[in-house]
């Protein structure tokens, strides 16, 4: 009987604020995920192309193209498949929360999150 190799899974990390999208990178990369890190939104959306991340953790704020629009696109791009979308924040009102669910993003966290949480949680949703 042999075991099933697991391969890591990807996450793409976005945010217009380098250390926040580095510091998130590092501490996902930490806990097994491979990590790609972007800081704006056409730069996520080629690296999407490109890694074919399994989730993607995507600030809501950015200048140009907001993190829903980002999230949109990017699952206009993976329609068969597409990645975990996981909006990490500073907003947490009825009204984002809600634009957050009709972008398609299946996660929220509130900045500043548990990191340990958030791997936890994307581990959840994109399997071992």
């Amino acid at each position: 009987m042999t075991d099933a190799i697991q391969t890591p899974k990807r996450v793409l990390v976005v945010d217009d604020n380098r250390d926040a999208a580095v510091t998130t990178g590092l501490l996902l990369a930490a806990a097994g995920f491979v990590v790609e890190t972007c800081f704006d939104g056409p730069s996520a959306l080629q690296a999407a192309g490109r890694f074919e991340p399994d989730a993607c953790v995507l600030d809501i704020t950015m200048p140009g193209m907001d993190g829903y629009e980002l999230a949109r696109r990017i699952r206009d791009e993976f329609p068969g498949n597409p990645p975990v979308l996981a909006a990490l924040t500073a907003y947490d009102d009825v009204t984002h929360l809600e634009r957050a669910a009709e972008a398609g993003f299946d996660l929220h966290f509130t900045k500043p999150a548990d990191h340990c949480d958030v791997a936890e949680q994307l581990g959840e949703c994109v399997g071992p």
